[in-house]
């Protein structure tokens, strides 16, 4: 999960620098990551609460299994 972290930081790092010029505003990356299985990162709900929406952890844990779900079905039929 960590490295998984870091390397969206720097993969986005520059989409993030362009936003800033383009648009004059602020910007701030807040990685949500979940694994296909439904594993969260520690820092996730820290990451949740910074953002204006609500959102909760077990709808996006809920979303993230029914997706690799679909693939799976897409991939073996």
């Amino acid at each position: 999960m960590i490295k998984k972290k870091s390397e969206n930081f720097l993969k986005y790092k520059y989409l993030i620098i362009e936003i800033k010029h383009m648009w004059n505003m602020k910007a701030k990356l807040i990685p949500v990551i979940i694994g296909a299985t439904g594993t969260i990162s520690k820092s996730l709900r820290q990451y949740l609460s910074k953002i204006t929406e609500k959102h909760e952890t077990k709808e996006l844990t809920k979303t993230t299994i029914l997706g690799t779900a679909y693939i799976l079905l897409k991939v073996l039929m």
